[in-house]
């Protein structure tokens, strides 16, 4: 039988979300010319027609309110080599793309190289909810590279996944 509690601390509940692994991405792009980006790993495909996806921010990211205001954002779906890169873009500081390999399009998204996939977006609309804001982006170009497999994030820590058989 399963027994409910009721969830009193913070830190309790966000070790219960942390039991449901989610796939990491870095929300990127070129403000004039330095580079600014942020991890996320609350990525949700939304809708096919309009062609919609849409990640969870907590309110008061700097970085975010840096990248809210361009044209265009690049969303890399993190791959199975990209645990350090995952930490460094979730530091604050001006440093965080210190050696790290990326492509910029000429409307500015930021792609990091070696990703399971990319997709340049634009914000189509911000919706508040709790300590959040849920983001949603267009989709306007994508590209995936097969081959790599996805970084994963459960439990407080950085995994890849393995195919079975």
């Amino acid at each position: 039988m399963i027994v409910l509690n009721t969830i009193s601390e913070d830190a309790e509940l966000r070790r219960l979300f942390g039991r449901f692994p989610t796939g990491v991405t870095a929300l990127c792009a070129m403000d004039r010319d330095k580079p600014l980006g942020m991890t996320a790993s609350a990525f949700v495909a939304i809708s096919l027609n309009p062609q919609l996806v849409s990640v969870c921010i907590k309110h008061g990211s700097a970085t975010w309110g840096q990248l809210r205001t361009l044209e265009r954002i690049g969303i890399s779906f993190l791959g199975h080599g990209h645990a350090a890169t995952a930490r460094q873009l979730a530091q604050r500081g001006d440093d965080r793309f210190h050696g790290l390999d990326y492509e910029v399009t000429p409307d500015g998204a930021l792609f990091l190289a070696n990703a399971t996939a990319w997709l340049e977006c634009s914000v189509e609309q911000e919706i508040a909810a709790g300590d959040h804001d849920i983001v949603l982006f267009r989709l306007h170009r994508a590209a995936a590279a097969d081959e790599v497999m996805p970084l994963v994030f459960h439990s407080s820590d950085f995994h890849t996944l393995t195919p079975i058989g």
